[in-house]
């Protein structure tokens, strides 16, 4: 029995039948529908298609972070049971909650001083942290201690790549990341957004594509060039998506061919609701280990 606790926040956008195999426990971020308080669980309170079919039907979504007092009872909980903690968070560059865990675990390292609480700031987001913790969990599983694990993702964790590509600009406008009149002129135009995660852990564009299907190949095209070990890859690959799981399976099929030493087959997930109140629906994400990210 391991004498700690690896864990994440929902933003992970696995599922939590995989979670629950893995032994991974998640803390849930919030969001709110309509002015209606909910909690991200993963799709256990409401489906991935009843909500991505309410944003394009014109819902007004929020999301708010886990705070403090929550990140304090959360570990508490485990840390009074006499297991060590390892939690990865959300992006500090995309979010405060990273620092709403650092302060709960600065609190309890105080009442607890006898276990370990680490929080680490993946400087990622969606099914790239989720990657993130299936990589930890294979390492626990194969008897590593939670210093080793802390470690070795401190050192690592800018080598997880993250692409993005999305074929409905609405949201992008809304969230601030593009214009509204470059928004009107890329729907025009059929445009596609490629962006990426920087190694600030912010999402940044760098392509403007003109169609799905083009910006599809990029990202296949992104990993070709970034990945470790290049064809010869034998790791695992994620993709989250939100309500255009064709488009992911077209991107996961290429990557299979493209990859034939991949561990597994290509991971598909669904883009939860923390994350998918900013991308709305039609956003495919790609997730992969390879080169540190230097911008």
């Amino acid at each position: 029995m391991n004498s700690y606790v690896l864990s994440c926040c929902s933003i992970a956008d696995l599922s939590p039948a995989h979670l629950e195999k893995r032994g991974i426990p998640f803390v849930s971020f919030h969001y709110t529908m309509d002015g209606k308080d909910c909690a991200d669980d993963m799709g256990q309170t409401i489906s991935s298609e009843a909500f991505y079919k309410a944003m394009a039907a014109g819902a007004e979504v929020r999301t708010s972070q886990v705070n403090v007092e929550e990140f304090t009872q959360y570990f508490d909980r485990f840390l009074s049971a006499g297991k060590d903690v390892l939690h990865v968070c959300l992006s500090s560059g995309l979010s405060g909650s990273y620092n709403s865990a650092r302060i709960a675990a600065e609190m309890l390292r105080e009442k607890y001083p006898e276990r370990k609480l680490y929080v680490v700031d993946t400087l990622g987001a969606s099914a790239g942290v989720g990657l993130i913790v299936e990589t930890l969990a294979d390492m626990r599983d194969t008897g590593a201690d939670i210093d080793t694990l802390y470690q070795w993702i401190e050192e690592h964790k800018l080598d997880m790549h993250h692409w993005f590509t999305a074929s409905d600009l609405t949201w992008f406008v809304k969230g601030g990341r593009i214009t509204r009149a470059a928004g009107w002129f890329g729907t025009a135009l059929k445009i596609c957004p490629v962006l990426n995660m920087d190694n600030n852990g912010h999402l940044i564009p760098r392509f403007k594509i003109r169609g799905i299907s083009k910006s599809l190949k990029e990202l296949v095209n992104q990993m070709e060039e970034h990945v470790r070990d290049g064809h010869d890859y034998d790791g695992k690959c994620f993709i989250s998506h939100s309500a255009c799981e064709e488009n992911a399976r077209q991107v996961a099929d290429e990557i299979e061919k493209h990859f034939p030493l991949l561990n597994g087959k290509v991971g598909i997930y669904n883009i939860g609701t923390t994350i998918g109140c900013h991308t709305g629906p039609g956003t495919v994400a790609l997730f992969f280990w390879g080169s540190k990210r230097e911008n």
